[in-house]
C-alpha cells in the first residue's frame, strides 16, 4: 500500500464524524461535502509527520474552512464579541443538557442555527453538540478561550429563546408559493419568491434526472445563482412536488408511491428563498430526516 492509500484510508476513518461536524456548521450536504473534500486536500499536502493529533487536527482544519464558507456566503454583518471584558456568568445548565435539549428538537435546530454569527454557529455546534473544548475552538475563531465560551453561550440563549413555530410558518408560505409558481408556470410568482441572489446547487444524479424528465430540463445544472436563472429553471416544473419537512427544512420532495426519489431543500430569509439544494442521490436521501407534508 503506498503512503496516500494509506493517508487516504485514515482519513476515511474521519470522515463521517467531519461530515457531521461540516453539516451541523453549514446547514447543507453539499458545502459539508465540499468542506470534508478541502481539509482531504489540505492534509494531503502537509507533512504527515508533522500532525500529533490528527482527529483534532482535521476538526480544526474543517471547523476552519466552514467558519470560511459561513463568513463568505452572509450577506449582513457580524455582531461579534469584541470587548472580552464583557464576560457573563457561564451557564449553570451544561453542554449535556443543551445537546439533549437540541436532539429533541432534531435537526430543526438548523433553522435557529441560521440566526447566528459565524463564529457564535461554530462555537455552539462544536462545543454543544460535539464537545469541543473552548481551548480547541478558540484558535479557529481567533479569540480567548473565555471569548469562545461566551459565544456559545449567546448563541445557547438564542437557540433556546428562537420562535421555532414562526420560523416554520415563514418557510411554509416561502416554499408553497414557490412550489405553486412552479407547477403553474408562474414566473412572475416565482421572482417574487426567490431571492436575487439565490443560489440552486444540485448533485449530479438530480442534474441528469432533471434532464431526461418529461420536458426536460436542461438549464437545471450543479449550479445557478440569481432569481433569473433559478426561476427559469424551475417553470413549468414540480407538478408531483409535495411539500416535505426535510431535516428541519420547509422544501419539497418527489416520492412515488411515498418513497422519495428526489429532494428540494430551500434556505428562507426575510421571507424569500435564498438557497435550494437539489438531491436524488438515494444515499445522501437515506440519512436524511424526512417528512411529507399535505400538498400546498
Amino acid at each position: 500500500m503506498s503512503d496516500e492509500e494509506f493517508l487516504a484510508k485514515e482519513f476515511d476513518t474521519h470522515r463521517t464524524r467531519l461530515r457531521a461536524v461540516a453539516y451541523r456548521v453549514l446547514g447543507t450536504y453539499g458545502d459539508a461535502d465540499d468542506a470534508v473534500q478541502e481539509a482531504w486536500l489540505r492534509l494531503a499536502g502537509t507533512d504527515r509527520s508533522s500532525i500529533d493529533n490528527l482527529s483534532g487536527w482535521l476538526t480544526t482544519v474543517v471547523s476552519r474552512i466552514c467558519l470560511d464558507m459561513l463568513r463568505s456566503r452572509r450577506t449582513r454583518g457580524e455582531q461579534e464579541l469584541d470587548d472580552e471584558a464583557d464576560l457573563e456568568e457561564p451557564t449553570t445548565e451544561g453542554p449535556e443538557y443543551v445537546a439533549v435539549q437540541s436532539d429533541s428538537v432534531g435537526a430543526a435546530l438548523l433553522v435557529v442555527l441560521d440566526s447566528l454569527t459565524p463564529a457564535e454557529r461554530l462555537a455552539f455546534v462544536l462545543h454543544d453538540l460535539f464537545g469541543a473544548p473552548f481551548e480547541q475552538i478558540a484558535p479557529v475563531v481567533e479569540k480567548s478561550s473565555d471569548a469562545t465560551r461566551q459565544l456559545a453561550s449567546r448563541a445557547r440563549r438564542k437557540v433556546r429563546s428562537a420562535a421555532l413555530p414562526e420560523a416554520r410558518d415563514r418557510q411554509r408560505t416561502a416554499v408553497s408559493a414557490f412550489l405553486r409558481a412552479s407547477r403553474s408556470g408562474d414566473l412572475a410568482g416565482l421572482l417574487r419568491v426567490l431571492d436575487p441572489d439565490i443560489e440552486l446547487r444540485a448533485d449530479r444524479v438530480a442534474v441528469a434526472a432533471a434532464a431526461a424528465a418529461p420536458g426536460g430540463a436542461p438549464d437545471i445544472d450543479h449550479r445557478l445563482r440569481g432569481a433569473q436563472a433559478v426561476a427559469a429553471a424551475f417553470q413549468g416544473r414540480a407538478k408531483g412536488a409535495q411539500l416535505a419537512l426535510i431535516d428541519g427544512l420547509i422544501g419539497g420532495v418527489y416520492a412515488p408511491g411515498g418513497k422519495v426519489l428526489s429532494t428540494i431543500a430551500a434556505r428562507i430569509r426575510d421571507g424569500r428563498i435564498v438557497r435550494i439544494d437539489m438531491c436524488a442521490d438515494q444515499d445522501t436521501i437515506a440519512g436524511m430526516e424526512i417528512e411529507l407534508l399535505e400538498v400546498p
